[in-house]
């Protein structure tokens, strides 16, 4: 891009800069709630307007400050005629202020805005600050700017713009009042392009116009952007081909044949096509933003949103995208889509992009049609027999269910368990043995009590040494003092509750449980397994300073002396006889 370009891009977004409220397109709701402050004289102190790029913040914050100062503004509306009007529109004016949060961000730069508040303006009613960006603002800026903030002279007013409002502290966000700037449609950046065209005396088909739009994402000024490229780069009879050369992206029958392909499983007439393309001047990073558009486009259209604007192909396409999603299914575009967005974050941090390009292709075509296989695990967890799949040499009947057969089993008639590999289905439970809830039955009832419970619950419940049953529905567990933890355990509200439930169901009544410790039991002290080290005397290394033996040792291997240990040696019965004979 060569600087004569950029000049032009700065030309064409000047000369179309919104210069009214009923410029900025998109933004009326904004633009209505600041005339009806300006009407009814309850202007505030501070503006914040958040959104994202070229959507008119910045546009609309000189509007508003045209509309404070000039002296001929008729219900809110300045006249865009005077010599106020004009020098604020061109960023000249002495008492509106722009600053770049980005540029002038730190302590010092607030600090002189602080001094310059107290001045008063040179010829307009109000000194406005335009602050763009100013997110960017450090902490320390923040906190100097908001003692001024919260009492300004009442001849000022601040206007901050951003487009990351969650870096703004919560301090200055609550003494502004908030305006967000939604993203504009397709249909109204269509539209502003056509007027420039119009204006600059070009013929641009409405298909390349359409392209340029959906290509801007929702931001008039990217879309002025590209289009005075567009300008610059095509003839005087501008189609949608020359979109595509200059922005490097593939048309959207290139885009539909290769989506064919990948329903259709042909992974060889994919990757030709893309060959095909990148040969022709498609660019790989557009190529994918398209594709992932595109599939964004069948997503949709596949849950039946068919009033949501098409972003990957134009909307005479839409039949096209129906036909596909059918074929495609939900399932099957969410995981190609998926696929594809993971090599798209890949794909910025490799210089291999286009292997991975093709790799998410060649996987995308091998996706079965997950919809069917969603079905399939939904059947089989709702307990419905499904017949396997055709094959080409055989093709096997539909196998009805039927009834169980019935077993016998403690007298009872229970129906044999269904087949074990069925997911999610589970053998019925036998039912549980009740005992009457006495003295005498507690031993078997509580043997019983052990099997049944969960097996967790259960290894602590056997460190209990006593059980008795206090009052008419209250079993008592007691544990000795080194059982604490299980105790513990069981008083829990889930092991609590099981047991409690299980209890219950055997003595055909509720069942409350609770808990003790045998105070009498002793806990025992752990022994060591292994014996403890004696302790080893030790000297200090000066102690062997006038020992011969040990200096002739260092004079000879040339050493120093670190630790000092006395030997032992095991005694032997001689070495006792020698001493008693000694004696």
């Amino acid at each position: 891009m060569t600087s004569q370009t950029t000049e032009q891009y700065t030309v064409l977004a000047r000369r179309f800069r919104p210069q009214s409220f009923d410029d900025v397109i998109g933004q009326e709701h904004v633009g209505q709630a600041i005339r009806n402050a300006i009407r009814s004289n309850r202007v505030a102190h501070a503006y914040l307007f958040t959104g994202a790029r070229g959507v008119g913040k910045t546009s609309t914050a000189r509007i508003f400050a045209k509309a404070l100062n000039c002296p001929n503004t008729q219900d809110g509306v300045p006249c865009n005629e005077c010599d106020l009007c004009e020098s604020v529109g061109e960023g000249r004016d002495v008492d509106v202020l722009e600053i770049d949060g980005a540029s002038n961000r730190g302590i010092d730069d607030i600090r002189q805005l602080r001094a310059n508040v107290n001045v008063r303006s040179m010829r307009s009613p109000y000194k406005v600050y335009i602050i763009d960006e100013v997110h960017m603002l450090t902490k320390e800026a923040f906190n100097a700017l908001l003692k001024t903030l919260e009492e300004p002279p009442p001849n000022v007013k601040f206007i901050f713009c951003t487009t990351e409002p969650n870096k703004v502290p919560d301090t200055i966000l609550s003494r502004c009042q908030r305006f967000d700037f939604g993203t504009i449609a397709q249909e109204s950046i269509s539209a502003r392009l056509k007027q420039i065209a119009e204006a600059e005396g070009r013929d641009v088909d409405d298909e390349a116009i359409e392209l340029i739009a959906r290509r801007a994402a929702g931001s008039m000024r990217d879309s002025q952007s590209l289009f005075d490229q567009l300008l610059a780069f095509g003839g005087e009879h501008i189609t949608a081909q020359d979109v595509h050369q200059l922005l490097g992206t593939a048309s959207d029958d290139r885009l539909i044949e290769i989506v064919d392909s990948l329903i259709d499983r042909e992974q060889a007439a994919a990757l030709h096509l893309i060959d095909d393309a990148l040969l022709h001047g498609v660019q790989l990073g557009s190529f994918s933003d398209q594709l992932l558009a595109y599939f964004r486009d069948l997503l949709i259209t596949a849950a039946g949103a068919t009033t949501v604007a098409l972003s990957g192909v134009s909307e005479p396409s839409r039949p096209k995208l129906q036909e596909q999603a059918e074929k495609w299914g939900m399932q099957t575009i969410s995981a190609a889509m998926q696929i594809l967005a993971e090599t798209k974050s890949r794909m910025m941090r490799v210089n291999y992009g286009r292997a991975l390009v093709e790799l998410a292709i060649v996987r995308i075509s091998l996706l079965e049609d997950l919809s069917q296989i969603a079905n399939l695990a939904q059947a089989v967890a709702s307990g419905q027999v499904v017949a396997a799949p055709a094959t080409s040499s055989q093709t096997a009947p539909p196998r009805e269910r039927q009834a169980p057969p019935e077993v016998k089993k403690n007298d009872l008639i229970i129906p044999e368990a269904a087949n074990d590999s069925q997911s999610g289905s589970e053998p019925p439970s036998l039912p549980v043995q009740t005992f009457d809830f006495q003295e005498s039955n507690l031993p078997e009832f509580w043997s019983q009590l052990l099997t049944t419970i969960p097996d967790t619950i259960s290894s602590h419940l056997r460190n209990a040494t006593r059980r008795a049953i206090s009052g008419p529905n209250l079993l008592e567990i007691e544990f000795p003092k080194s059982y604490l933890f299980s105790k513990s355990y069981c008083e829990r509200v889930e092991p609590l509750t099981k047991l409690v439930e299980v209890a219950s169901e055997m003595a055909g009544k509720p069942i409350d449980c609770s808990f003790k410790i045998d105070e009498s039991s002793t806990v025992k002290k752990p022994q060591p397994t292994n014996p403890v080290a004696p302790t080893i005397e030790r000297r200090s290394p000066s102690s062997v300073d006038k020992d011969e033996f040990v200096q002739n040792a260092v004079a000879i291997f040339g050493g120093q002396v670190v630790d000092v240990r006395p030997v032992y040696r095991k005694i032997q019965p001689t070495d006792i006889e020698d001493e008693n004979s000694e004696g």
